[in-house]
């Protein structure tokens, strides 16, 4: 009986060890399993967290950007137009001491016992280059009024009438680019492009020997750039640097194609 009674011991002892790994092994599965589930769930939250941070950074690199480039354009157009006031500036002044230069002749003429009137002076700079005025008084009159409703009355809206008038009636004027070309600016600062435009290309087609020709294909251009004819500025700038490199018009005008060039 001994024997059976061990026996029977080591059975009951088998069957206590089986009964508790069977009911240990849920436990240690749905312990295990939960953390890892857990852990899945937020890396891939991570991810799409780090994801939309990303590209909320990227837009914002890109606004600012954009930005930045919409500020340097400003930065590049204001120098633009300080550039082409001082230039204008420039213009102005040389314009009056030529007319304070015609009044000296005038005078000098005056006090003469002939009437006789040269038909060029030499420029008030002293250089080789001559001005050259017409030997019909009412001609100069009628210029020298037109000049000075700009420079001495600012009166620009009745300047207008006033050089389309003298074009008309002395198209052959040895004044007719410059006649031309403050007409086109009149008509330039007024926003009437097209018709300044054809005042410009008048001076840059019909006087390649003009003083103001250089002037006239940089408002030209700058006309055409304004009403979106890119390719037709584009090529103006170009030839006008290549004509006249070493003018104020050509540096005014380098800027400007860069601006527009693709």
């Amino acid at each position: 009986m001994k024997p059976n009674s061990i026996l029977f011991g080591m059975t009951l002892a088998v069957a206590a060890n089986l009964a508790v790994s069977a009911e240990r092994a849920p436990v240690i599965e749905v312990t295990a399993g939960t953390p890892i589930k857990a852990a899945k769930l937020s890396l891939s939250e991570q991810l799409v967290s780090l994801e939309r941070k990303l590209d909320a950074r990227n837009r914002a690199q890109v606004n600012v950007q954009r930005q930045l480039d919409e500020l340097q354009n400003e930065v590049n157009e204001l120098r633009g137009i300080t550039e082409l006031h001082t230039y204008q500036l420039s213009q102005v002044l040389d314009r009056q001491r030529e007319l304070y230069q015609e009044l000296d002749r005038r005078v000098s003429e005056a006090l003469k016992p002939t009437n006789q009137i040269p038909a060029t002076i030499i420029a008030p700079n002293g250089n080789a280059g001559k001005v050259n005025y017409s030997n019909n008084l009412t001609e100069n009159e009628a210029y020298d009024h037109a000049v000075n409703m700009v420079l001495k009355d600012k009166r620009y809206e009745q300047a207008i009438p006033e050089f389309e008038a003298f074009n008309q009636r002395y198209p052959n004027s040895t004044y007719a680019a410059n006649a031309h070309y403050w007409l086109g600016q009149l008509l330039f600062n007024k926003g009437e492009l097209t018709k300044a435009g054809q005042e410009f290309e008048v001076v840059v087609s019909n006087y390649p020997d003009s003083s103001k020709r250089s002037d006239a294909m940089l408002k030209l251009a700058m006309v055409e750039q304004k009403e979106n004819n890119e390719t037709k500025a584009i090529a103006i700038y170009k030839k006008l640097i290549a004509q006249y490199p070493n003018s104020s018009a050509a540096k005014l005008a380098q800027p400007r194609l860069n601006s527009i060039k693709p």
